[in-house]
């Protein structure tokens, strides 16, 4: 893949060889990204942390040798993730973000003027310190004056704060669901039911990142995770979007017990009203296309009848440092 190789570093079993970094995505294939330099690498408590620079994608952070987000294309993401709960809420004033510790999602929703409180939860301090100092595209969102950033674990936080303390938006903007990783118990049916649905206002929605959601890829947590919310939920929409850094299509899933209204010059009407700025990747017509699926994935989420437990989670391919 190079020239000889002088350096060698391993990130979480992964390795880099002649300024080149495989990412295994299954025991017979890997994804590799050819590097200008490795700028940081370390490990929390919880996770292997690394922050690349890419050649062809920038900046990117790998955390527990997984890539989570590049400088080039995190806004495709970070918009997916935020914006669609915010848009279907009539009317949101808080947000409770858990995980989300590079910062990126706590800036998306930052964006909407009529916000009046972000919470950000993150149980990795180290990542959080790590992000506030490396990612300088996040620096204002650390710095708002709207932001309350909380190190802890979500489940115990959202706990902690009782039933008088809700939320309009919750959003899950945490690490897939990996063996041995920090937080595969947040996307549990239990989780969801007891600690997580009663920290809603009425109308509030939850959304979550769910993963892969390509042909090949969608069975592996996509499929389940939607499938354990309508165990919760009344109306629940899966949509994805292409990731070209995840080298995949990723999926993300809405949830509430109110109806969503997906339209097009509705979605446009409030894009302009609330927001500061302009969107890089998402407009009205994307966000009503995007929760149109294929035909394979759609009948998938149809007939999968996996529901998420402590005792029978589903992984993606990896393990975390706990392995």
């Amino acid at each position: 893949m190079g020239e000889a190789v002088k350096d060698v570093f391993f990130i979480n079993g992964n390795s880099t060889q002649a300024n080149w970094f495989e990412e295994e995505v299954d025991d017979d294939l890997k994804i590799c990204y050819s590097l200008n330099s490795v700028l940081h690498q370390g490990t929390s408590k919880y996770q292997d942390i690394a922050l690349l620079d890419t050649k062809h994608f920038g900046k990117a952070l790998l955390i527990d040798g997984k890539m989570q987000s590049s400088e080039m294309d995190e806004f495709i993401y970070h918009e997916c993730l935020i914006h669609p709960a915010l848009l279907c809420h009539p009317k949101p004033k808080t947000v409770f973000i858990m995980g989300g510790g590079e910062g990126s999602a706590a800036r998306e929703a930052l964006k909407h003027k009529a916000l009046q409180r972000v919470v950000m939860c993150d149980i990795d301090e180290e990542v959080v310190d790590f992000c506030r100092r490396h990612l300088t595209a996040n620096r204002e969102a650390f710095a708002n004056e709207k932001l309350c950033l909380i190190i802890n674990d979500a489940k115990e936080e959202l706990l902690k704060r009782g039933n008088e303390e809700k939320y309009d938006i919750i959003v899950g903007d945490l690490a897939d669901p990996m063996e041995g990783g920090p937080c595969y118990q947040l996307y549990t049916k239990s989780f969801y039911e007891a600690v997580l649905k009663p920290k809603l206002h009425c109308h509030g929605i939850f959304v979550t990142q769910a993963g892969p959601a390509g042909v090949l890829t969608h069975k592996e947590v996509f499929s389940s995770i939607y499938n354990t919310l309508k165990h919760v939920f009344k109306y629940v929409i899966a949509y994805t979007a292409h990731v070209p850094s995840f080298v995949d299509t990723w999926g993300w899933v809405m949830a509430s017990d109110e109806p969503f209204v997906l339209n097009a010059q509705l979605m446009n009407k409030r894009i302009g009203e609330r927001i500061n700025g302009e969107l890089l990747y998402l407009n009205g017509e994307l966000l009503v296309s995007s929760a149109t699926l294929n035909k394979c994935v759609h009948r998938s989420l149809l007939e999968e009848t996996h529901v998420y437990t402590e005792e029978n989670a589903r992984f993606i391919h990896g393990h975390g440092r706990a392995c």
